[in-house]
Parts: C-alpha cells; structure tokens; sequence
C-alpha cells in the first residue's frame, strides 16, 4: 500500500491532481506518444552502439554498469530528439506522487519522459542488467514490486524495462521472463517488428483511494551490450588462454621434473 505524503510539492502546485481533466489525462498516456517515445529509445541505442559500445571490450566494464549506461543512453536519447516532442527526456527523474513521507527518499526512474502540457505525468523507463540471459530475478522484482504497486507510474497506463544483455539471447530472455511473471504473455511490437521488444498487459493493484490505471502495459525492450559474435570472440580468447595457461603448467611440471633429475 502506498502511504500518500501529506506535504505539497512546486510541482503539484503549478500541475494540482484536483484538476478536473487530469485524471482522464493521466490514465490515458496517448498511444502514438509512447510509440514516439520508445522511437527515440530505439535510435539513442543504436547511437550508443555506434560510438560507444562498438569501440570496447564492454567485458572489461566491472563498476557501475547499468547506471553508467542509463547516463550514456539518456544523452543520446535527447541528441536524437528534434525539440517539437511533446516532452523531454530526462536521467533519474523522482516521483513524488509516491513517496512514503516528506522526509522521504522518492522513487526514481532510471530514464523518464516527462510530458510537457503537465510534468508530473511521467513515462517512466527503468533499467537492469542482465549478465546471462538467465540472470532476471531483480527484472521481474522491479515489475512485481513497483510497477504493478502502482509505485512506479502511477499516472501513466504504461512504462519501459530495459534490458542490458551482456550475454545470451534476447529470445531466451524474453521466454525466461515470460514464465517468471504471474499471468504473463509477451507479444510482439507492431510498431518494432524488427527490434527486440515485446509487451505484457497486466492489471495492477491500485491502492484504496487511488484513481490510478488498474490497466498496465510494460513494454519489454531488450539491449545488447556484448554482440553476439563479440561475445563468442571473448568467449574463444578465454578458451585459448586457459589452454595456454594449462600447457605452460605441464611445461613448467616437466622443467621442475627435469631440473630435480639433474640434480639426483
């Protein structure tokens, strides 16, 4: 249950929830808008891939992955933005709609769109990375406990996760976060066919005097890091370097072995 905070934010003061057009506004985020939104996603991606991650040994990375990708995708999100969007974007937007307290710490989303006629209506895009294709436990929390809470967007009927594969397949992720969550079917974008995304419908728990969206969409956007025949390349490397260490261990066994005789 969400415990409404009893402060009033400069926010809610310039966009106030009694407002009798903000309710039909907040549970009906329009369709094409999330589409527009989840475009510029899409091509801040490839952006990234072109400048960044095609240029590293993203294996070698081993501090502060996800949020250092959130921070790198957001720029070139907004680089890929014309300036007419009916919204911005931005990197780790808070939510005061549902925090537990005044002197509380806020949620906040990874990367946000915020719409512009009233900035605490919020499209909210988070992030987890996925070392295998396995590895989705804290992927299928952050929908469970946040997302179908109502903590996470409440004033929108639908959000992003986005996920960093480092290695495996996004079909295998995809089927391995299907039976992970509770009633879930993901299908194919229409709008993406040639991407990996997906989305689930799901009705949310909508805490007693709420008027949030019990309807849910989550749209599922899997990202990879390591390519695939980057990651089979390192995959070899590694092989062969064991082998080599291996060998260098029996060469240095029979040296020793050698070294001993001659003494003897």
């Amino acid at each position: 249950m969400i415990n409404r905070k009893k402060g009033t934010t400069i926010s809610e003061l310039r966009w106030p929830l009694e407002k009798p057009e903000f309710c039909k506004i907040s549970k009906e985020w329009p369709p094409e808008l999330t589409t527009q939104a989840i475009e510029l996603v899409w091509s801040g991606y490839d952006l990234l891939k072109d400048e960044v991650l095609s240029r590293i040994d993203c294996s070698k990375a081993n501090k502060q992955i996800e949020k250092n990708i959130n921070s790198l995708l957001q720029l070139r999100i907004r680089r890929v933005m014309t300036g007419f969007e009916p919204f911005d974007v931005q990197h780790e937007v808070p939510e005061f709609e549902t925090s537990y307290s005044d002197q509380a710490q806020p949620p906040s989303y990874d990367i946000a769109f915020i719409l512009l006629a009233d900035e605490t209506i919020i499209l909210p895009l988070e992030a987890k990375v996925l070392r295998t294709d396995k590895y989705i436990s804290k992927y299928i929390n952050e929908i469970n406990a946040n997302f179908l809470t109502c903590r996470y967007a409440p004033f929108s009927s639908e959000a992003g996760m986005l996920a960093y594969l480092l290695k495996g397949t996004p079909q295998e992720a995809f089927d391995n976060i299907e039976k992970r969550i509770t009633q879930c079917t993901l299908t194919d974008h229409a709008d993406f066919p040639n991407r990996d995304h997906k989305t689930s419908d799901h009705e949310r728990i909508v805490p007693t005097g709420e008027s949030y969206s019990s309807k849910f969409r989550c749209h599922h956007l899997i990202l990879k890091i390591l390519e695939e025949q980057l990651a089979k390349k390192l995959t070899k490397r590694r092989k062969s370097t064991k082998q080599t260490a291996r060998k260098m261990t029996k060469e240095e066994v029979s040296t020793e072995r050698s070294v001993e005789h001659n003494r003897d």
